[in-house]
């Protein structure tokens, strides 16, 4: 496993990271020993830094994230959590309720309290908005109630996550936000081209969450692939629950299992699409890590796999940019 500087955190964490949304249950149904099967294996791969959020399962997520940290007490684990989305849960009856005014200092410390409880935790590693309206980026209170949950002791640092790339530019004027996660992989590349280079002179951190398209880059799904009710690929396609970029990063179906058939002319020998998709990510500098989401230990196993790969050559990234350009870029760069 490699490592990389997140931000000025000081944290040096793994470069195929752990995102735990799946094992919360909001990508089908997940049996918790096979989550904490997934998570201990993480751990043993040299995985070092797990992303979740307050959401996830309603605590279920962060709790087990707790369990793991009980039964691997001489392991390093950094824990990125999330907040402000209990205020509106991710049902399409409830979207009028994610506002901006919901994002005001008791309704973030309640939250912060709730994952302390979760985590089991006297100081959170790193709290994250999850995903708020535009309109909180413009509301400098909001970042300052973060400011007083550090110099409380609650949280150490802290950043956010975001839909689109305006949102994670005005987030760098705030001198304290430390990272930011954001969609991006090979068929979501609009933050590459000014973002990327404005948080690392910022020496901010950059996540980067849906490396795998929610799973289109395995190469795995075809047009006849079912979703269980629960699960978001079937019930947030089209941005019915939650901002459509979540699911797809909100590309077309039958688009992107096109655009997949061929990204695989490009994957080296003995790669699978997958790692190639992930190792494709580290080859941005500013990068700090991906957080491929997991379910079982053979997932994670190949997923870290991705960090031990050879790095892609100049033609494969270029042709990973054309086709990016002649099939997907009309479609979403405008957009996120």
């Amino acid at each position: 496993m490699q490592y990389r500087e997140l931000g000025r955190t000081g944290y040096r964490v793994s470069q195929v990271s752990f995102g735990a949304w799946a094992i919360g249950g909001s990508w089908g149904a997940t049996e918790d020993r096979e989550s904490l099967a997934a998570l201990h294996q993480a751990v043993n791969s040299g995985v070092n830094f797990f992303d979740t959020a307050d959401v996830y399962g309603d605590g279920r997520s962060e709790r087990l994230l707790a369990q793991l940290k009980r039964e691997r007490p001489d392991a390093e684990i950094i824990i990125a959590t999330k907040a402000g989305r209990r205020s509106q849960p991710h049902t399409a009856a409830h979207t009028a309720a994610h506002t901006a005014e919901r994002y005001n200092a008791a309704n973030l410390t309640a939250y912060v309290e709730r994952s302390l409880q979760n985590l089991n935790t006297d100081a959170l590693d790193l709290v994250q908005l999850h995903c708020p309206p535009t309109d909180v980026y413009y509301r400098p209170e909001v970042f300052a109630a973060l400011d007083r949950l550090v110099e409380q002791g609650k949280i150490r640092f802290y950043g956010v996550s975001v839909e689109r790339v305006e949102e994670a530019m005005k987030a760098l004027e705030y001198p304290n936000v430390q990272s930011v996660q954001i969609i991006f992989n090979c068929f979501r590349q609009r933050p590459a081209d000014r973002f990327f280079c404005a948080a690392f002179q910022k020496q901010v951190g950059i996540l980067a969450r849906l490396p795998l398209s929610s799973g289109m880059l395995t190469g795995k799904l075809t047009r006849d692939s079912q979703f269980a009710a629960e699960d978001h690929r079937n019930f947030n396609r089209y941005g019915a629950a939650f901002d459509a970029g979540e699911t797809f990063s909100g590309i077309d179906y039958d688009t992107q299992l096109q655009a997949v058939e061929q990204l695989k002319a490009l994957v080296p020998p003995g790669m699978t699409l997958a790692q190639f998709a992930l190792r494709w990510i580290a080859m941005f500098e500013a990068v700090t890590c991906s957080i491929p989401g997991a379910k079982n230990p053979l997932q994670v196993a190949a997923n870290c796999a991705a960090a031990e790969v050879h790095a892609l050559c100049d033609d494969t990234m270029l042709a990973v940019q054309k086709l990016y350009e002649d099939r997907i870029k009309p479609l979403v760069h405008h957009r996120w």
